[in-house]
């Protein structure tokens, strides 16, 4: 059966909303919002002829996770022009939609869902960059018991690895950019 998200469109918050409410990396989060631009003119064009469709975007998020501070404001920027109307939704106030949307059996965030105007799942992103997500997924599979005594340094390791793949600077942001359009252009 095709998910449905009918029930939250409308019950989250607006991304004004969730910025101007941040509690934690708020400085990071509108560095990395305020440093965004389209590296491509097309990609902005294709990002402004979403008016034409029936879209809604949800967003399962909280404001502790350092990957939604670096991949949520590339997602709301992209959408700023969009007419897509965007629903925040707490992961803590919401994790009867968040356990629908698990990642490799856990709930990992952000996770950016679109639907259709009624609701109708049609794709979703996250909770990070593909290449950065390979590692996080090599090191799931390679490390499967949480109680493992080396589990926490391995991780550790892990995040480093996926830092390095984020790289210096706002390169990662034209990676989140593609794969939203290639997502979007999928439906």
């Amino acid at each position: 059966m095709a998910k449905s998200v009918a029930a939250k469109i409308g019950k989250g918050i607006t991304p004004q909303q969730f910025m101007d409410g941040m509690e934690k990396n708020k400085d990071k989060f509108m560095e990395w919002y305020n440093q965004f631009s389209w590296k491509s003119e097309d990609d902005r064009k294709f990002f402004e002829s979403l008016r034409d469709r029936d879209l809604r975007c949800l967003i399962l998020m909280a404001d502790w996770c350092g990957d939604v501070v670096r991949n949520i404001p590339v997602v709301f920027r992209a959408l700023e022009n969009s007419g897509v109307p965007v629903d925040v939704l707490i992961m803590e106030q919401h994790l009867d939609t968040m356990d629908e949307f698990l990642t490799m059996g856990g709930r990992a965030v952000p996770i950016v869902i679109f639907a259709d105007g009624s609701g109708n799942v049609l794709g979703q992103w996250g909770p990070r960059p593909k290449h950065v997500q390979a590692i996080m997924i090599e090191f799931k599979q390679n490390n499967p018991d949480r109680e493992a005594p080396d589990y926490n340094d391995k991780i550790q390791v892990a995040r480093q690895e996926m830092l390095k793949q984020y790289g210096e600077g706002t390169g990662y942001h034209d990676v989140i950019v593609k794969e939203l359009r290639e997502l979007l252009a999928s439906f």
